[in-house]
């Protein structure tokens, strides 16, 4: 299971990255929201994966799951949704404003710069 497992966390996290070297707004907003699941299942790992651990201890337990990885990813994901919303409101507002969903352009592409040419 843990090479599957890693698997996914690598495909996820290349998947990421590629779209974060996209020149679209939208492609480098999925390119974090990917980055970032990929993140959480790797701090959800740390926690150690065992199947029909009891989270707490209780007596002298062998093996136990760590109850702290999955608190922490929970806490990743409500910051996580919270800095999608805020960076699709940016991608959106940006879009109308520059009438271009591109993300690596300059100032010469944005409407308000542009000099009128004699």
């Amino acid at each position: 299971m843990e090479p599957v497992f890693a698997a996914v966390v690598a495909v996820l996290t290349s998947c990421g990255v590629y779209l974060m070297l996209r020149p679209r707004t939208f492609d480098l907003v999925l390119g974090l929201t990917l980055l970032s699941y990929a993140v959480n299942l790797f701090i959800f790992a740390m926690g150690r994966l065992t199947v029909g651990a009891p989270p707490l201890l209780r007596g002298t337990a062998d093996h136990y799951a760590d109850p702290l990885p999955p608190a922490l990813v929970l806490t990743a994901i409500v910051i996580g949704f919270a800095m999608t919303a805020l960076l699709l409101t940016l991608a959106v507002r940006n879009r109308f404003a520059t009438r271009s969903d591109a993300s690596d352009t300059g100032e010469a592409a944005h409407p308000l710069s542009r000099r009128e040419q004699p």
